[in-house]
């Protein structure tokens, strides 16, 4: 057996991946929020691919990949299969997509929901883990312990399960804040438990192995992730909160108000002023529309 290190540059690794979980959870549950009180469906359908794409591809893809970095076996280089790494990368976001669609989108049976949400999304997140162990190419076989396989499956179930109540109850900052915190280690304890089930049985090398490096994708990842950031929170911050609407409404049925309390006066409307004294009905003129009155000077 070969010996596999799951630390290789200490705890940098683990760090990092567990601060983009937290932030990828935070962010999740906060547009999470936002779709709770979305009104209109086109509304609701962007934030759910906004929460799917924080939850799916920054809480739980981007943890995985960074952990990853620390991946080594004494022995042999690693290589990861470009096409299947990207496919891992969509599984948990579409995963997401559709167990935060079953617990949100509806108001029935709200725990059989939460259950089969869970389920599904819980699966999306086990798929992309031992895909992405797929896509590594070494000098060596791969062979797994079903024990801890069935370990990571049921972890990853729980804490999808989780998420998915946290994103239809949380409500305050602080709130979320914390329940990003439980988010980050239960996804960062199913990777590493499932990364604990992976053993190598090392052979001799068979030619280049074919593929890319974990440094060389590094960097459009790396950017991806950023990129993916900063769009999330720019979203948050752009769009109005259930505040902004408020106010919004007060602001509106004030001007309302203050408009229904003028009344209403035609441009050219004038009161009509009419003569007095002796000769009167001589000096009154023709009127337009009656709106006005003027005096006939043609006599003079």
């Amino acid at each position: 057996m070969a010996t596999i290190h799951h630390f290789d540059h200490g705890w940098i690794t683990p760090t990092v991946s567990y601060v983009l979980s937290v932030l990828g959870s935070m962010l999740g549950l906060t547009c999470a929020v936002r779709l709770r009180a979305a009104q209109g469906r086109g509304e609701r359908i962007w934030w759910l691919v906004l929460a799917s794409i924080a939850l799916g591809g920054t809480a739980i893809w981007s943890m995985h990949f960074v952990a990853m970095m620390g991946f080594s076996v004494v022995g042999t280089p690693i290589r990861y299969d470009v096409g299947l790494t990207f496919a891992s990368a969509i599984i948990p976001i579409a995963a997401v997509a559709v167990g935060v669609a079953i617990v949100a989108f509806g108001n029935r049976y709200q725990n059989v929901r939460l259950i089969v949400g869970g389920v599904l999304s819980g699966l999306g997140i086990v798929a992309m883990h031992y895909l992405g162990m797929a896509a590594m190419r070494l000098n060596g076989d791969i062979s797994y312990s079903m024990t801890r396989v069935g370990l990571s499956i049921g972890i990853a179930v729980v804490a999808a399960t989780v998420a998915l109540w946290l994103s239809i109850t949380v409500q305050k900052p602080l709130v979320i804040f914390l329940s990003a915190l439980v988010m980050g280690v239960a996804v960062n304890g199913m990777h590493f438990t499932g990364m604990s089930a992976m053993s190598v049985m090392e052979h001799s090398p068979q030619g280049n192995l074919a593929g890319a490096t974990a440094s060389s994708m590094l960097v459009p990842i790396g950017l991806a992730v950023v990129f993916a950031l900063i769009g999330l929170v720019y979203a948050l911050m752009a769009a109005p909160n259930e505040e902004d609407r408020a106010a919004a409404a007060y602001l509106a049925a004030r001007r309302e108000g203050s408009a229904a309390a003028v009344p209403q006066q035609r441009t050219g409307e004038f009161p009509t002023v009419q003569p007095s004294g002796p000769g009167a009905a001589e000096r009154s003129g023709p009127t337009l529309g009656g709106a006005w009155t003027y005096r006939d000077r043609s006599s003079r």
